[in-house]
């Protein structure tokens, strides 16, 4: 498969850079092609300018700072996001790498006239998304999972028909130690290895 991770973390040395690390590993033991996107590495600006708001709608040609990004998209087949929980949701970095990316002309069309978008993202026929939540599966389900259902709904409507999600999340993570800790890697190593 064609995968391309991106990667949220602001720390070098965090619990999710050892998920993204294992979930590489995972994806190499399964002779995977990969490409990485590490937003903080990178320094992407997760802010959308009042420009590309004004000019959402506008051509691809014209959002040359998203070009890299929108190649990836169409180039993979598996998308997996790897990113803590915040406020219930993606980190601001991850959201307006959202914002920014899947724009018109990368993530779907809207032909003048149409009513409805039309998907882009066809190509696309699994997102994985490996996460963390600082409470427990209960207070997330209670608050309504929104970050889960912006990977599982709003994403996945713009990939193939058939696009399939899977959701590898430690709940609580405070709370777990070393061994629980260690199982969670490795799970999230195995079931990429074995996607």
């Amino acid at each position: 498969m064609n995968v391309y991770v991106v990667y949220c973390h602001p720390l070098a040395d965090s619990f999710m850079a050892s998920a993204r690390d294992r979930a590489l590993a995972g994806l190499q033991a399964g002779g995977h092609q990969i490409r990485i996107t590490d937003l903080y590495a990178e320094g992407f600006e997760p802010s959308l300018s009042l420009d590309e708001h004004v000019n959402h709608l506008g051509s691809i040609d014209d959002k040359p700072a998203i070009a890299e990004y929108a190649a990836n998209l169409r180039w993979c087949d598996t998308l997996v996001y790897i990113y803590p929980t915040w406020w219930s949701g993606q980190p601001a970095m991850l959201k307006g790498w959202i914002d920014r990316v899947w724009v018109k002309g990368v993530a779907f069309d809207l032909p003048p006239g149409a009513a409805r978008i039309t998907p882009m993202l066809t190509n696309i026929r699994r997102i994985v998304a490996i996460t963390s939540h600082g409470s427990s599966k209960f207070v997330n389900a209670l608050e309504g999972e929104s970050g889960k259902r912006v990977i599982t709904r709003s994403l996945r409507v713009l990939c193939s028909k058939r696009c399939t999600t899977t959701w590898i999340a430690l709940y609580a993570i405070d709370t777990k130690n070393q061994v629980q800790r260690s199982a969670f890697l490795d799970r999230v190593e195995q079931r990429l290895r074995t996607m």
